[in-house]
């Protein structure tokens, strides 16, 4: 009796192993997951270049034009508002950028901190921090920090990038500048 059972079952197993049916199928389903990984995590990369590079482009603008002034010294909500003005891809600048001007001597150097003053929209509102106007001939960092959310947040480089607790990841641009004379 159990025979008569196997006999077919091993028949069908037998032809069911030699053949290729399904065979592009099985190879879709183990590359496919792979390419689309790799096919978001492009697009987020390419998304976080563009923003980075509008930021980067943005704060040097604004920076040449503070360098090059008349003898105006802008405030920071100006200077926020000519930066958002050039930064075309950056949402909600008002609320997600966050600025810095540290003063540094260059005869007597000490580096800048190395964590930037980043919003947190998770947390309660800070005060602008370290924002003072250089004098004459003085070197001064301006440090700009925008926040973004991913384009894909759960896969890809976007699950992998690191984030605060709303979700966000931040972009840093710092340029350097001297104060010209009046």
């Amino acid at each position: 009796m159990i025979r008569a059972i196997t006999g077919p079952l091993r028949s069908f197993l037998g032809r069911f192993s030699r053949s290729e049916n399904g065979s592009a199928t099985i190879e879709f389903a183990i590359t496919f997951p792979a390419m689309l990984f790799l096919m978001l995590s492009g697009v987020e990369l390419g998304m976080i270049t563009l923003q980075h590079s509008m930021l980067e482009r943005a704060l040097d603008m604004t920076v040449r034009e503070i360098r090059l002034g008349t003898g105006t010294a802008p405030q920071h909500d100006q200077i926020k508002a000519m930066i958002c003005a050039r930064a075309g891809f950056i949402a909600n600048c008002d609320t997600s950028l966050r600025l810095e001007m540290i003063q540094v001597d260059p005869r007597a150097w000490v580096d800048i901190p190395m964590d930037a003053d980043c919003t947190d929209q998770s947390v309660e509102v800070t005060p602008v921090r370290s924002f003072v106007n250089g004098l004459e001939n003085e070197l001064m960092f301006l440090r700009a920090c925008a926040k973004f959310t991913p384009v894909f947040p759960t896969s890809g480089l976007g699950k992998n990038i690191n984030k605060d607790a709303a979700g966000q990841y931040s972009l840093v641009s710092t340029s350097a500048f001297v104060q010209e004379p009046r």
